[in-house]
């Protein structure tokens, strides 16, 4: 079973796995480009998606450097592992609330198709 979380801050405030994963991705890699190329999205998709967690909250989730000669670079600030750390913990909390809710219905479960 998998269960996937989504939080509606506002009316256009949401975030979720996508988001969470970029800036997952963003903290493994230094790079916004690195990490979209990672997940199959353009620098420009990531960029956006960065820019609107950015915009959700009161401080940044993610800083970048501009490019040039030596390259850019972005890191997560402690916001941003912060965030990505609660939202996980949020995960796990949600998963296993399910299966404690669910395993009555989850044993019923057909079995796959061959």
């Amino acid at each position: 079973m998998r269960v996937a979380v989504r939080l509606h801050f506002g009316s256009d405030a949401r975030l979720g796995p996508g988001k969470i994963d970029l800036l997952d991705a963003i903290g493994r890699t230094g790079s916004i480009s690195a990490a979209g190329r990672e997940m199959g999205m353009s620098y420009r998709r990531a960029w956006l998606l960065v820019d609107a967690v950015n915009g959700m909250f009161a401080q940044p989730a993610v800083t970048a450097s501009a490019g040039g000669a030596q390259g850019g670079g972005a890191i997560l600030t402690p916001f941003g592992r912060d965030l990505v750390a609660a939202f996980r913990r949020l995960e796990a909390r949600a998963r296993a609330a399910a299966e404690e809710e669910l395993a009555g219905v989850l044993a019923q479960l057909a079995p796959p198709e061959p």
